[in-house]
């Protein structure tokens, strides 16, 4: 039910992109450059009032990026959701914004258009001295030792869900990888048992995580949006409620390790702290290597000769689960996990707001102007990527290094103060998950079948992404 529902939404977002991409629009310019500035104003047009350039985006949002900057160029603005966003699309204009060396664009303005309701308090929510502040304690999470830990607890959980996959000609991917992610997250990361309030805290965490996709962003009884701020009141309940048994306690788990978390100059958190970063980490790592996982299997399934190349190698290792030592030991496999990021982004955008006048690579930027970096769409775009479409994972391979052709051409953990410091746990998780399936598993789609991608946290599987799957 749950597959065919976002197939219809997204034929339904696909009809009404159709429409909106016929209302005119007169390209203008975002504002005025000062006189004698030398720079150059952003073009580009609002789109249909009111929603803007939302439906659009959404429904396609690869096309729609490469429209527009076949339009507008590397530097561009349109209307959403009431809001002039400037879009951004080359490495150079992607370096300027990530490392913001003039420390005028915000982090958490720009996010708190977004998903704020849901997320705020998270570290990617913070800025400048305070965001430096979080992420040194937070640090103390994301350790070798604490990572080899959270591999110990992942591994079991990864094995039960893997091994119990019932192999057919119609298996949906995504709905299973996803259950099992949400699954590990509640016991990795929030230390609840699976049960009923694991079932409850799940079902919360996926109403906040929808909460910040809602198009219809009102408080409407029922909506996407009311959800999500009942699901994010749910979850600020269960941990206020478990953080004193966590100090006390000395778990393994990610919500223990952050009670107990401390950086050499007695820097802590506060219980509103931990709370607020329990539920962001949880996002950020369930919804990420959810998408890494499934597009991988899914280029592994259309490429069956790299399939069979990564199978090899994880039979070499000769282990049925991985150890934390062995993640360097599959180089092939580290080839296509970096090739799938690159093709399918699982951030699909990065935000800012300037909080004064700027520029950025040569275009006037305005106080005010919220800024979207737009990691998908460039790591697709063939003037920095050779056949960008073509899943080839070797253009990884320093002899070639196409990734080094820009220090952010391929940024899909972001950059700067800001990178994703969760980054090795998600790689941690994608490479034991694939490992596992590689040693128990074949798979296949159709000769001309292609996943229906919709916008999410990153470009998601609308379908259920069905693959057949037999054991080996």
């Amino acid at each position: 039910m749950a597959v065919r529902k976002a197939v219809v939404n997204h034929r339904i977002q696909c009809r009404a992109a159709g429409v909106l991409q016929r209302y005119p629009s007169v390209p203008r310019a975002l504002a005025t450059p000062p006189p004698g500035s030398g720079l150059k104003p952003v073009m580009g047009d609002y789109g249909p009032p009111g929603i803007g350039h939302v439906v659009s985006s959404l429904a396609d949002p690869l096309a729609f990026g490469r429209e527009r900057m076949r339009r507008y160029g590397p530097v561009q603005w349109m209307g959403v959701f009431g809001r002039q966003v400037v879009g951004i699309g080359s490495p150079a204009a992607v370096e300027e914004v990530l490392l913001d060396r003039k420390h005028v664009l915000s982090a958490q303005q720009g996010w708190e258009f977004l998903i704020g309701p849901f997320f705020r308090g998270g570290l990617l929510l913070r800025d400048f001295d305070d965001h430096a502040y979080h992420r040194r304690i937070l640090q103390q999470a994301f350790t070798r030792p604490r990572l080899i830990g959270y591999l110990n607890l992942t591994t079991p959980r990864i094995v039960r869900g893997v091994d119990s996959w019932l192999p057919g000609p119609d298996f949906p991917l995504y709905d299973h990888v996803k259950r099992m992610l949400l699954e590990q997250a509640t016991v990795v990361f929030a230390g609840a048992e699976l049960g009923p309030e694991g079932t409850r805290l799940a079902r919360a965490f996926e109403d906040a995580v929808h909460g910040g996709k809602a198009i219809i962003r009102t408080n409407m009884p029922g909506g996407v949006w009311n959800r999500g701020l009942r699901g994010r009141r749910v979850l600020e309940d269960y941990f206020r409620r478990e953080l004193s048994a966590k100090r006390a306690g000395a778990g393994e788990d990610l919500f223990s390790v952050l009670c107990h978390a401390e950086t050499e100059d007695g820097e802590s958190f506060t219980d509103a702290d931990i709370v607020d970063h329990m539920i962001f980490v949880m996002m950020a790592a369930h919804d990420t290597s959810t998408l890494a996982i499934c597009m991988l299997a899914y280029e592994l399934a259309r490429n069956p000769e790299w399939q069979e190349r990564l199978r090899e190698e994880s039979q070499e290792l000769g282990k049925p689960t991985l150890d934390y030592a062995d993640l360097d030991r599959l180089p092939s496999m580290e080839l296509a996990f970096r090739e799938t990021l690159r093709m399918y982004a699982p951030v699909g955008q990065m935000v800012r707001e300037a909080l004064e006048d700027t520029d950025i690579a040569g275009y006037f930027i305005p106080k005010g102007a919220l800024i979207m970096v737009g990691p998908y769409s460039m790591m697709r775009n063939a003037e920095y990527w050779h056949d960008p479409d073509v899943f080839d994972p070797e253009r990884f391979d320093p002899a070639r290094a196409e990734d080094k052709s820009h220090r952010f051409a391929w940024p899909p953990f972001g950059g700067g103060a800001h990178k994703c410091i969760g980054r090795y746990f998600g790689g941690m998780t994608v490479k034991a998950t694939m490992h596992r399936m590689l040693l128990n598993y074949r798979w296949s789609v159709p000769d001309g079948y292609e996943v229906t991608l919709v916008a999410g946290t990153g470009p998601s599987p609308a379908d259920g992404l069905p693959i057949r799957l037999s054991r080996l």
